[in-house]
């Protein structure tokens, strides 16, 4: 995987986190459902590097 690619994957992974927390801290269904969907999107990027480090090898 390469290192930006990881970067962004973790960071994405991070503020969906933050943002789906502090949603449901609030209340905010909006906030919480946004920071679900940014933290899955950072998921799927890392599930696809992991995926295209395994066929590089």
């Amino acid at each position: 995987m390469t290192a930006g690619e990881k970067a962004k994957a973790k960071t994405e992974q991070a503020k969906g986190k933050t943002k789906e927390t502090l949603g449901n801290a609030v209340g905010n269904d909006r906030m919480a459902t946004k920071g679900h969907a940014e933290k899955a999107t950072g998921d799927a990027r890392e599930a696809k590097e992991k995926t295209k480090d395994a066929f590089k090898h």
